[in-house]
């Protein structure tokens, strides 16, 4: 179940990277003005493809062939642009030749306007028509960027000016050179960072908490120190990716200042970047950063800038003297393409002021009330539903006595643990529902097992209330059902929390997560094994084997008397195995 669950999240998950990371799906709108991919490299020159166009000379409603061709490439936006306002909207609309390569987008709000790639693979020949609106400027140029890999691209590669036939000849815009920001020299930093000022100086993030980077190469480490109108951070962390952080105004992934740490043929790349929802982010100009400086050692990675406290008039960036929660992830990178974090952020659990009073910040990678609804679901379905099922099949004869309203004590104790166990499911239900504010549609099959199993949670002491008599007919049906339906509770119960336990929102530790559950289904069923032996042997050994009465009843009353003391043993012992379990498993949520 354990693998099942892993080999659909990774499906998932590279589905995910596919769509979202690189675009090969073509759908690329958000890239229509400046046609520039948010692959955060820049740019290369010297485009070795060209744009050609069937004829020099158009009317308004005539239809161009256009042909994009060159050196094979993955990805390309392709627009047709007033030739002397390269910088104002689309213009026209286009036709596809091939639909299975290339596909229209809206950009400007004109549908038809760009055209892109379908997919990822490999082409070295796009053919489209542009058709010619009434109120085509003068003279038109086609623009088209293209994608070979990930870091190489080239931006608004130029067609042949193609213009009307009463207009004036056409004549090259002066170029005019934009002044570029000036980007800060990137260093080597020298030595590795250390916590010694942490909370007297530096403002500090870490984890495991009070952790040092200087000493332990597991530490992932992130501060904050103020000098004068700027800051300087300090990220390091075990890493062969990236390292980032972000700034937010809420625990979620969504509208967040952020800054990468790439490592890229073992050379660092500090990005800032921010995030548009639960995708990939966006990567901006490198200028408000200064005194960028990194290092790589031992499978560590170590970065630190400087960057204004404030920086009006900059898109994307926040102030850095309000209050934000703080995200700190790792994951893997590729060729400079960065993939989703290879483990839940770690978060801090309020907001902070990384400019105020220097302190020692804690975090943690899953929230508490997924804590709890892991917590609740372990005991209902590891515990209580387990020793009331035991007691139900093997204590009837050890606890037949009645107790408390005329009934035997096996069948209340038995109630008792089933009614408890249906109870916490149902707290523990509902508290991803509260933390998500709805349903989830990034846990895979786990809510859905997880309803199944609340679902049946509910039928099984309705059932029960309604059970007939002792010897009615249909008490068989009832006994044969009751005993179906929880069955299937508890298996479902245990693959939901094989595949819940794999999700990133409780992020429990590797591999002892998996050993704890193996290991508790493991002695559940070695117990119900060792009983159900010891009730064979039992019911062997008082076999009539003699005509005399009185001899029967007295071997019978010391072979009851002595299963009943190794059942009570067996139960105590695996009562203890259950606690032990359930320790270990409640100690792992409690460290996150």
């Amino acid at each position: 179940m354990t693998t099942f669950g892993f080999i659909l999240s990774v499906f998932t998950f590279l589905l995910h990277v596919a769509s979202v990371f690189n675009y090969p799906n073509g759908k690329v709108m958000q890239s229509c003005g400046g046609m520039i991919p948010a692959h955060g490299h820049s740019p290369q020159s010297g485009a070795a493809h060209r744009i050609s166009v069937s004829q020099m000379t158009f009317r308004p409603g005539d239809q161009i062939e256009v042909t994009l061709s060159g050196p094979p490439f993955k990805g390309f936006l392709l627009e047709a642009r007033d030739a002397e306002n390269l910088s104002g909207p689309p213009v026209g609309s286009f036709s596809l030749s091939d639909n299975h390569i290339s596909q229209l987008l809206t950009c400007e709000d004109i549908q038809g306007s760009a055209v892109s790639h379908t997919s990822s693979s490999k082409k070295t020949k796009v053919n489209v028509y542009w058709n010619a609106p009434s109120s085509a400027p003068n003279h038109v140029q086609f623009l088209a960027t293209v994608v070979e890999k990930y870091k190489i691209y080239w931006v608004k590669i130029p067609s042949p000016v193609i213009s009307q036939p009463n207009a004036l000849p056409f004549t090259t815009p002066e170029a005019t050179i934009a002044s570029l920001p000036t980007i800060s020299p990137v260093s080597h930093l020298t030595k590795s960072f250390n916590a010694s000022d942490c909370g007297k100086k530096k403002f500090c993030i870490r984890s495991p908490f009070n952790c040092d980077p200087e000493k332990e190469h597991a530490c992932m480490f992130l501060s904050f120190t103020r000098e004068d109108q700027s800051v300087l951070v300090e990220m390091s962390g075990p890493s062969k990716g990236y390292l980032s952080f972000a700034f937010s105004h809420d625990r979620w992934m969504g509208d967040d200042d952020a800054y990468i740490c790439i490592n890229e043929d073992q050379m660092v790349h500090v990005q800032p970047s921010h995030l548009a929802g639960r995708s990939h982010p966006v990567m901006d100009s490198k200028a408000v950063l200064e005194g960028v400086s990194w290092r790589l050692a031992d499978g560590i990675m170590q970065c630190s800038f400087r960057r204004n406290i404030t920086l009006p008039g900059v898109k994307n960036r926040f102030d850095l003297n309000t209050s934000y929660y703080i995200f700190l992830a790792a994951g893997a990178a590729n060729d400079g393409r960065i993939y989703r974090h290879s483990q839940q952020p770690l978060i801090t659990y309020e907001q902070y002021d990384v400019t105020g009073p220097p302190k020692d910040a804690g975090g943690s990678r899953s929230t508490l009330i997924l804590k709890a609804h892991g917590a609740l679901m372990f005991v209902a379905w590891m515990t209580t539903v387990s020793i009331g099922v035991l007691t139900a099949r093997f204590f009837r004869p050890v606890w037949s006595k009645a107790f408390f309203l005329g009934e035997a004590v096996w069948f209340q104790v038995h109630r008792m643990l089933m009614v408890t166990t249906s109870v916490l499911t149902g707290i523990a239900f509902i508290m991803p529902f509260i933390y998500r504010g709805g349903w989830s549609k990034h846990a895979g099959y786990h809510p859905y097992l997880g309803c199944v199993v609340m679902t049946i949670a509910v039928l099984q002491p309705l059932l029960a209330a309604f059970r007939p008599p002792l010897h009615d007919p249909r008490r068989k049906i009832f006994n044969w059902t009751h005993w179906s339906m929880g069955t299937a509770a508890r298996i479902i119960a245990v693959a939901a929390m094989f595949l819940g336990m794999d999700l990133p929102g409780l992020n429990l530790p590797d591999p002892q997560k998996t050993y704890t559950m193996i290991g508790f289904v493991a002695w559940h069923i070695g117990t119900e094994i060792v009983l159900e032996i010891h009730a064979y042997r039992l019911s062997r050994k008082v076999e009539i084997l003699d005509d005399d009465r009185i001899q029967i009843l007295q071997s019978f009353s010391a072979a009851e008397a002595e299963g009943h003391a190794f059942k009570k043993a067996v139960l105590v012992i695996y009562v203890c195995g259950n606690v032990t379990f359930l320790i270990i498993f409640l100690s792992a949520i409690n460290h996150l």
